[in-house]
């Protein structure tokens, strides 16, 4: 159980790690920089799915698969694009292995080169605008709005379970429109489903914003991002939105016949959240005891633990644990009566505080007698007693009260953590004994941002798109300043 866990003011990177596994939500796998996303992980990940699937549809997606590998010279046609992704990718070279009669065991065939190589995909530009200019030819083929949910590879040195893996699991959005402000008009809408979905859903506050220059995505005009800041005052890009302009369509000659009859290159945005939002959850809220889990996140909102010393109370127990968890499914709360006799209640208690279970009932003879139950929050620790009448009621209402809690307590932590600073060496203070998100003025120029990155570490986390118009001057250079942005250390 947690016993064993590194606190975090010990070794956060190290709780980090050892949370994730004991905790059962993942684990490195045999292949160097590869997980195996355990059942407790994955179903965690399954009711991100669900909800951000529904949110999709309901914006006018659909979901559709291409293939995992894309053709090298796919990957020439649009140079900004190749070049952000060249050091990551992995290549299929053969495509066939053969006995090994020298040293036995396998290798691979040499005879058996593919004639062009593969990429295993890092991401769906390539592949998918290929596809694209077989499907558009006229204003009435617009717009198109796929998304697809996919692994991908991008071959990480340094790998951290869920934030920074060889490969991970995400979706990707990939649309065409007929005009800019179309196209524009995606983005900035679906930063806002996933900006809703990660303050409504996982509790977690952000910051919307766009990338400067350097931080972009590659072969987009513009990048806009959620922000997040983790307990240790990390910023953790949680989810990002690019405005493609007609990169893309030049690159793979994607032309459509618009309502005049006139050729013209049709406009993109693609759009994705990874695994990375595990690591996210996980970071933002857990404690020394154990994960937090947000309840409309959670595999598992309520389990109930009978505390029994005799056959016949397990008996009496059950059957009201029983009517209770029946009423609790009733309303959508999903519930676990957890009857093995193998474990005593106590294991049981550190092993669902550790899950991270929202609301943990205990149920015993005494309160059998009383018509009572036990009723203990993960968030707080705070243990009450209930009369099992309405409790079902009270027990969705506490469900959303602990949604509510933890967000305002992320919340309070961003603001606590919050610094504007005017000069430079007040920013290296900051940065060094509070961290956190800090805002300064920037004087726009690429020069001034990879200087405070090479001597600080801290990057330009975003341009919030709530940017003040009012003018200062940049705390690096003292030059007038273009925008007021957020910094950050960053994962």
């Amino acid at each position: 159980m947690a016993k064993g866990i590194t606190t975090r003011a010990e070794n956060y990177s190290q709780w980090y790690n050892e949370l994730v596994i004991k905790a059962d939500l993942a684990e490195n796998s045999a292949v160097r920089g590869c997980m195996v996303i355990k059942p407790y992980g994955y179903a965690i990940w399954e009711k991100m799915q669900a909800v951000l699937d529904k949110k999709f549809k309901d914006t006018g997606h659909e979901n559709a698969y291409f293939p995992l590998f894309i053709p090298k010279s796919f990957f020439s046609k649009e140079a900004a694009h190749v070049e952000g992704f060249a050091k990551e990718v992995a290549v299929v070279t053969h495509y066939r292995l053969k006995n090994d009669e020298v040293n036995g065991g396998v290798m691979v065939d040499p005879d058996a080169k593919l004639e062009e190589e593969l990429i295993i995909r890092p991401t769906s530009e390539t592949i998918i605008w290929n596809t694209y200019k077989n499907w558009i030819q006229s204003y009435r083929d617009l717009p198109i709005k796929i998304n697809q949910w996919a692994n991908v590879v991008r071959w990480e040195m340094r790998t951290r379970l869920f934030l920074r893996t060889a490969e991970f699991l995400w979706q990707e959005g990939h649309t065409a429109h007929a005009t800019r402000q179309e196209a524009v008009e995606e983005t900035e809408k679906m930063l806002d489903v996933y900006a809703d979905f990660v303050e409504n859903w996982m509790a977690l506050p952000v910051i919307k914003g766009v990338k400067s220059e350097s931080e972009k995505f590659a072969g987009a005009i513009d990048t806009y991002a959620i922000e997040a800041l983790m307990q240790d005052g990390k910023a953790l890009q949680a989810g990002t939105s690019h405005f493609l302009g007609q990169n893309f369509a030049k690159a793979f000659e994607v032309q459509f016949a618009n309502k005049e009859g006139k050729l013209d290159y049709v406009w993109a945005t693609s759009w994705g959240v990874s695994t990375r939002l595990m690591g996210a959850l996980v970071m933002a809220h857990s404690d020394d005891k154990g994960l937090v889990l947000p309840p409309k996140l959670a595999p598992i909102q309520v389990v109930i633990v009978p505390i029994y010393k005799t056959e016949e109370q397990l008996s009496e127990i059950s059957r009201t644990a029983i009517k209770i968890k029946s009423e609790l499914e009733s309303k959508g709360i999903s519930v676990k009566f957890d009857d093995r006799d193998f474990q005593s209640p106590g294991w049981k208690f550190a092993e669902y505080e550790l899950k991270g279970i929202p609301v943990r009932l205990a149920l015993g003879p005494r309160d059998m007698e009383k018509g009572s139950v036990e009723i203990a929050r993960r968030d707080t620790l705070e243990k009450s007693f209930r009369s099992q009448e309405g409790l079902a009621d009270y027990i969705s209402d506490l469900l959303d009260e602990i949604q509510t809690s933890i967000y305002q307590k992320a919340l309070a932590f961003r603001e606590e953590k919050t610094t504007h600073v005017s000069n430079w060496e007040e920013f290296k203070e900051v940065l060094e004994s509070k961290g956190g998100f800090i805002s300064a003025y920037w004087d726009g120029s690429p020069e001034t941002e990879e200087k405070i990155k090479q001597e600080t570490k801290a990057t330009i986390r975003c341009i919030p798109l709530d940017n003040e118009k009012n003018s200062g001057t940049c705390m690096y250079s003292g030059k007038p300043a273009k925008y007021k942005v957020i910094y950050a250390k960053s994962y």
